[in-house]
């Protein structure tokens, strides 16, 4: 007769070899998974070697031909800008080194920066729009007409072209005292920092960075290339130029790009951060003392590397 222990003990058996066979199983196909997944590995790796390699090659090419820009671009430039003066307005993400750059060849080729403005991240926040506006239409110069448009950057290019630029017939657009005491205005106001004293010049230049950040990043580009573009009919012409992904959908020099209106007047340069971009926006100046635009660098939506004029 089977007694109740032998039953308990066979079932128990049964289960222990159950649990063993998993056991072993999972094992074999653990072993066998973990040994796909090292090959693979080892392939990725391989070809993430590889990449890098090429990458290093690349960049190292890249270096070479920056380094050759740079030392040749005084040269490439001199007397294109001859006698002519130029104002700078910056942005907070504009890189130092391109300003410097770019503040050189422009002296390189003939002509001088008489004036210098930094804006500030209040200048381009949607949250400050209505501050700006408001600030704008109290400190106009006396005889100065501010644009029909009613956004911030327009506006505020309406305000500050009367200031730093001259006027059609190459006059200042505003005495000393309204300049100064509009540039105080918005320097207390939080949204420019001037760098020394302000003289009007013929051209400008807008220097930003790259492409914008966080929710209200296209709300920023539009203010920086709308602000540029109003710049540009406020004088004798004027240049947006940007670093590395500036030409995007949220960096301003792409903004400007998109639209028809704007970029068929105002000239971009994409590649600020590299000396072939630097030389492009001092071409690209000259450039608009002939009435002509364009938008160079190497961005897909540029239409060249450098200027008709810089080509030969």
């Amino acid at each position: 007769m089977i007694s109740l222990r032998y039953h308990v003990i066979s079932i128990a058996a049964v289960f222990l070899a159950l649990a063993l066979g998993v056991v072993l199983g999972s094992t074999t196909l653990s072993n066998t998974l973990l040994s796909g997944l090292s090959n693979q590995k080892d392939d990725l790796s391989a070809r993430l070697s590889d990449e890098q390699a090429q990458n290093n090659v690349l960049r190292a090419k890249l270096d070479r031909a920056d380094k050759f820009a740079a030392g040749v671009g005084p040269t490439a430039v001199k007397g294109v800008l001859d006698r002519r003066t130029v104002a700078v307005v910056s942005t907070p993400d504009a890189s130092q080194r391109a300003k410097d750059a770019i503040g050189g060849l422009v002296k390189n080729a003939g002509g001088s920066v008489t004036a210098q403005l930094q804006l500030t991240k209040d200048f381009s926040d949607p949250g400050k729009s209505d501050q700006l506006r408001d600030l704008v239409t109290r400190v106009i110069p006396s005889g100065a007409q501010l644009p029909t448009a009613s956004d911030p950057g327009t506006l505020s290019g309406g305000l500050l072209g009367s200031l730093l630029l001259l006027g059609k017939n190459n006059q200042p657009q505003a005495n000393p005292q309204e300049t100064s005491a509009a540039i105080s205005a918005l320097s207390d106001g939080g949204f420019v920092r001037a760098n020394g004293d302000v003289k009007p010049a013929q051209l400008a230049i807008v220097l930003t960075g790259g492409a914008e950040n966080g929710d209200a990043a296209g709300d920023q580009a539009s203010t920086v290339a709308r602000f540029a573009a109003q710049l540009d009919k406020s004088g004798a012409g004027a240049v947006l130029g940007g670093g590395d992904g500036s030409a995007q959908g949220n960096g301003a020099v792409g903004v400007a790009r998109a639209d028809s209106a704007i970029s068929s007047q105002l000239s971009t340069v994409d590649d600020t951060d590299l000396a072939q971009g630097q030389i492009a926006t001092v071409f690209a100046l000259a450039e608009q003392l002939n009435g002509q635009s364009g938008q160079y660098g190497t961005a897909g939506n540029a239409k060249a590397p450098l200027p008709g004029n810089a080509q030969g």
